[in-house]
C-alpha cells in the first residue's frame, strides 16, 4: 500500500456537470472525512452500522463515503435515479436494499429527495437526510474515530441485479487493499507517481467506485471524476478531459469505445492529444474486438496506442479486478469455431470456418490469487474446454450479506463460483457467456453474446440492445431475439435477423421481435438483463413492432 504523497496536484478533482473544476488535495479529503465522520457519531451511528448512499453529485458522495469509513459505519452505495422511466422499478430496487442492508440512515440530496422518499410506505424506516443539510453542521467538541481492523466491513456492494435481485456483497478493509495492490501492482497497471486517472464511471459500481476512488486512495494516484450523466451527454468530454488533464490510466465498458468511434469527428482529432493515455482498460461487459480495433483506428490521429488496451475480467464478489491483460502487450483476440464451440470446446478455427467466433483474451490472475475452468461435476478442465470459471484469494469476499442461501451456492470451500462460462488458452482467460444464459437446442451450446453481436450490426438495429434467450415449448428449447429498431424498419429487421443468425449459427429463431427503442431492461449499470427480457416475453408484456 503506498503512502499517500502531498503536494501540487496531488488530490481528486471534480468536473461538474457546467464543466467548471473543484479541487480537494488529499489533506482537505482527509479533513473533511474526519469532518463527516464526527457528524455521522453525533446522529447516533456507531461502528458497524450501514449508510445507505443515494447521492447523485460525486464529489457529495465521495466526501460522504470516506466520512461514514472513517467513523466505521459502512456505507452502501445505491444508484441514484437519473431519469423518471420506470419509477416504481427502480423504487422498489431501492427499497430492497435499504432494508436488506439494514441501514440506520439514507442520506441524498434535494434533487432526488422526492423519489427517495417514496420508499417510506414500502415499510423502509430508516431515516432519510439530504447531505448538504446534515453536514453543513460543525461537530461538537472532540472526536475519536473508532478503530478499524482488516477484517472489518468497508462497505456493502449491492450486485447490479442482472440475474436477480442485488445482493450485498460483503467488502472487507482487506479485500479492498488486497485487489487494489493487486490491480495497481507490478502485476496489474503497474502504478508509477506520474499516473492520472480519469474516469466517469458511477460511482455506486464496483469498477467506478474501487477502480478510481478507493484502489486510488490505497495505492495513491490522483484523479479527475466526471459526472456518469455528462458523459451520457456529451462522450466526448471524456476524451477531452484524458486530453487536457494529460491523463495516463482510464477505464470503460466495451459501449463506451464503440459510442466513441461513431461520435469522433475529423474536426475532433485536431484538438486531441491521448499520447499520454498508457492505459485504456475495458471490462464489465462482453469484450468485443471489432469495437477496440475500431476505436483504435479512429483515434490513432489524435495519438491513441492500441498497446494502452487493457482487457479484463472481474466481478464485485472478487473486490473488483479477477484477471487482467499484461500490461503494454498488444490485444489478444481467438478466433475458435462456432461448431466446436457448442460442445465446449474452443477449437481454433481454421482457414475453412466462416464466421468464426473473435473472443478478447481477458488476461492472467494474479499473485496469490488461483482462476480455474470446472465442468457442472466440479472437475478441472484442460486447456480450451469451455467450463464455469471460479477463483479464490486474498481479493475473493467472504458472501453475501445476510443471506446465507445465496453464499453458499456461490461460494465453496474459498472458491467463487463466478456463474461464468471461460476457457485458458495458454495463460489468458477467455469469457463467453453465463452459465445459466446459455441455450441449448438440439443438443448444441449457443451464447447469447455471440448471436446477439452476429445481428447488432445490422443496419437498423439499435447496438448493444439485441437480447437472445430461449424459451420451453411442449419439452423442446426454442431461441427468441428481441432488438430495438424503428418501427419503419420492422419488418426488413425480422427477416434480416433471422436470416443472419441461420447463416452463422445453424439455427432459426422461433420469433424475432422488433421493439421500440428503450424497452429492453438493462441494470443500473447498463448489463442486459435477459432473464428480466425473457419474463417479459412469457408474460406478453413485450410490445413489438408489427
Amino acid at each position: 500500500m503506498a503512502r499517500l504523497r502531498r503536494g501540487e496536484g496531488r488530490g481528486f478533482r471534480f468536473v461538474a456537470r457546467d464543466r467548471t473544476e473543484t479541487y480537494f488535495p488529499y489533506e482537505d479529503l482527509e479533513a473533511e472525512a474526519h469532518r463527516r465522520a464526527a457528524l455521522l457519531a453525533q446522529r447516533g451511528l456507531r461502528k458497524g452500522d450501514r449508510v445507505a448512499l443515494v447521492i447523485p453529485e460525486p464529489h457529495e458522495f465521495v466526501l460522504s463515503f470516506l466520512g461514514a469509513v472513517v467513523a466505521g459505519v459502512v456505507p452502501v452505495p445505491i444508484f441514484p435515479r437519473a431519469s423518471f422511466k420506470n419509477v416504481d422499478g427502480y423504487v422498489d430496487v431501492l427499497a430492497h436494499i435499504i432494508k436488506t442492508s439494514g441501514a440506520s440512515l439514507t442520506l441524498c440530496m434535494e434533487s432526488n429527495r422526492e423519489i427517495v422518499d417514496r420508499v417510506i410506505p414500502l415499510g423502509v424506516e430508516a431515516p432519510i437526510g439530504d447531505v448538504t443539510v446534515i453536514f453543513a453542521e460543525e461537530p461538537q467538541g472532540e472526536y475519536a474515530p473508532p478503530s478499524i481492523a482488516p477484517e472489518d466491513l468497508c462497505f456493502l456492494q449491492f450486485t447490479s441485479g442482472s440475474t436477480s435481485k442485488p445482493k450485498g456483497v460483503m467488502v472487507t478493509h482487506r479485500n479492498l487493499v488486497a485487489n487494489a495492490c493487486a490491480f495497481l501492482g507490478p502485476n496489474g497497471l503497474d502504478r508509477t507517481d506520474d499516473d492520472l486517472g480519469v474516469s466517469w464511471l458511477p460511482l455506486f459500481h464496483d469498477m467506478g467506485l474501487i477502480g478510481f476512488v478507493l484502489g486510488t486512495l490505497v495505492c495513491d494516484i490522483p484523479v479527475v471524476i466526471l459526472p456518469t450523466e455528462s458523459f451520457a451527454r456529451s462522450p466526448m468530454l471524456w476524451l477531452e478531459t484524458i486530453s487536457a488533464h494529460r491523463g495516463t490510466i482510464t477505464y470503460a465498458p466495451n459501449f463506451a469505445y464503440e459510442l466513441l468511434t461513431k461520435r469522433v469527428k475529423a474536426r475532433h482529432l485536431e484538438s486531441l492529444d491521448l499520447s499520454s493515455l498508457r492505459v485504456a482498460g475495458c471490462g464489465a461487459e462482453p469484450i468485443r474486438a471489432k469495437s477496440l480495433l475500431g476505436f483504435a483506428e479512429k483515434l490513432a490521429p489524435a495519438g491513441f496506442d492500441p498497446r494502452a488496451f487493457l482487457p479484463s475480467y472481474g466481478m464485485a464478489e472478487a473486490t473488483l479486478a479477477i484477471t487482467f491483460h499484461p500490461l503494454g502487450d498488444e490485444m489478444v483476440v481467438d478466433q475458435v469455431d462456432p461448431a466446436a464451440m457448442q460442445d465446449a470446446v474452443a477449437r481454433p478455427a481454421g482457414d475453412d470456418v466462416e464466421n468464426p467466433l473473435s473472443l478478447v483474451a481477458c488476461g492472467r490472475p494474479f499473485p496469490k490469487h488461483e482462476v480455474k475452468i470446472i465442468d457442472e461435476a466440479g472437475n478441472a478442465l484442460g486447456e480450451r474446454r469451455v467450463g464455469q470459471v471460479i477463483t479464490r484469494g486474498p481479493s475473493v469476499t467472504s458472501g453475501y450479506f445476510e443471506n446465507e442461501e445465496a453464499s453458499a451456492d456461490g461460494f465453496r470451500d474459498g472458491w467463487l463460483y463466478t456463474g461464468d462460462l471461460g476457457y485458458f488458452a495458454g495463460e489468458d482467460l477467455y469469457i463467453c457467456g453465463r452459465v445459466k444464459d446459455l441455450i441449448i437446442i438440439r443438443g448444441a451450446n449457443h451464447h447469447p453474446q455471440d448471436i446477439e453481436w452476429s445481428v447488432s450490426d445490422l443496419a437498423g438495429v439499435r447496438r448493444g440492445n439485441v437480447f437472445a434467450f430461449s424459451v420451453m415449448n411442449d419439452g423442446v428449447e426454442e431461441l427468441i431475439v428481441a432488438a430495438e429498431g424503428n418501427r419503419a424498419d420492422a419488418e426488413r429487421l425480422r427477416t434480416e435477423i433471422a436470416q443472419t443468425i441461420t447463416r452463422e449459427h445453424g439455427i432459426t429463431p422461433k420469433s424475432v421481435l422488433v421493439l421500440p427503442v428503450g424497452t429492453l431492461p438493462k441494470t443500473s449499470s447498463g448489463k442486459a438483463q435477459r432473464r428480466k427480457t425473457k419474463l417479459m416475453f412469457e408474460r406478453g408484456e413485450l410490445a413489438a413492432h408489427p
